[in-house]
């Protein structure tokens, strides 16, 4: 589906809906799997982790890298020297895509040229330019907090997918926090993969964002994890899951601030001080889509809509519209999602010092960064 523009009765109809919790949190334990671009060290996509990690009714069955904010190799050591640090090496992590399904480092270039700058690159310039960046993916040799001794999975990240779902059949939510590239390869691979799987929640899926374009931060009003791949996020989004929630309209609320970091690290522990040695004044983006995976209740209000993500090539490349069903082109796929509206703050930001002080503070091995 290539939808051409969000109609305004489709605003109306969004926003006078009755809006509800999403879901409740059930007593037994939850199998997730975050698939994420994870730039490190520290920062929101690393942090990401720890509401799963902590959570003792969650079971991570593992997780999985693409590109996006980093190149897949870097972020990969990055997610798994974190693991070592926070004594969670039993914890699998599957490298994945290198690259979009379609979408390149010329082709990003190109895009500026016709359309203007995209504030954020990730892997290919981050928040300066592209000019220099090589099409492929360069060797990674050492990251800032020491290379990770904890090696790889032996299976690539979408068949690392494909087999946990089937192993847990209606079992396991797909958090995915990063492109969707893995996640599109699975669906292609396997067609009974999503709708084999309990749910996809993501953050992306930024709506009606334009203006802040201009009055706010640029950065934080681009959807990058579907502009760094909008095929695979068309893919993602049409296929059958049984549910999408998406996170992205609330995911700017929450600021990961020093004075926010400096209680986390109050609680002296590895995962504190290598923490508040990374931090990064950033959203708390992935970190709030990995609390709602994690525990649902924390979704105050929310709305369902109908999505799909653009593929033409074209100043809209990548964005996401949204319909009522009234409206919606059902007959090209697109599905039904949740658009998480509001969460309780106090409740997630007093969690994540706690969850964030527990990994791993029981170990006596020293950090050493």
């Amino acid at each position: 589906m290539r939808p051409l523009r969000l109609a305004s009765l489709a605003l109306s109809a969004l926003l006078t809906s009755v809006m509800t919790p999403y879901a409740a949190r059930a007593d037994e334990p939850s199998y997730i799997i975050e698939d994420n671009d994870f730039l490190g060290p520290g920062g929101s996509d690393i942090q990401s982790t720890i509401p799963l990690l902590a959570d003792p009714h969650v079971r991570v069955l593992g997780f999985t890298v693409a590109a996006g904010d980093a190149w897949e190799n870097e972020e990969s050591a990055h997610l798994r020297r974190f693991l070592e640090i926070a004594h969670r090496e039993d914890v699998p992590v599957a490298d994945g895509a290198t690259l979009p399904l379609i979408n390149s480092v010329a082709l990003m270039r190109l895009r500026e040229q016709q359309f203007g700058t995209i504030p954020w690159k990730g892997a290919w310039g981050g928040l300066g330019s592209i000019d220099k960046t090589p099409a492929t993916q360069p060797a990674v040799t050492s990251v800032p907090e020491g290379m990770p001794t904890l090696r790889p999975a032996n299976e690539p990240a979408a068949l690392f997918l494909i087999h946990q779902v089937h192993a847990h059949p209606h079992q396991v939510t797909i958090l995915c926090t990063g492109p969707m590239t893995n996640l599109a390869l699975a669906i292609r691979l396997d067609p009974t993969f999503a709708s084999t799987a309990k749910q996809l929640v993501f953050m992306g899926g930024l709506i009606d964002t334009d203006m802040m374009t201009v009055t706010g931060n640029a950065d934080f009003a681009s959807d990058f994890n579907l502009i760094f791949d909008p095929e695979a996020a068309h893919i993602t989004v049409t296929a059958d899951w049984p549910k999408i929630v998406v996170v992205g309209n609330v995911s700017n609320d929450l600021m990961m601030t020093k004075a926010y970091m400096a209680q986390i690290n109050v609680k002296p522990t590895p995962v504190t001080r290598y923490l508040s040695q990374y931090y990064a004044p950033l959203p708390m983006w992935d970190e709030m889509a990995a609390a709602i995976a994690a525990d649902p209740t924390l979704v105050t209000h929310s709305v369902e809509a109908y999505m799909d993500v653009e593929t033409t090539r074209g100043i809209s490349y990548g964005h996401a519209y949204v319909w009522p069903k009234e409206t919606a082109p059902l007959a090209m796929g697109v599905r039904k999602v949740t658009l998480v509206q509001t969460v309780d703050a106090a409740r997630f930001l007093g969690s994540f010092v706690r969850q964030a002080q527990s990994i791993g503070a029981s170990a006596t091995a020293p950090h050493t960064p």
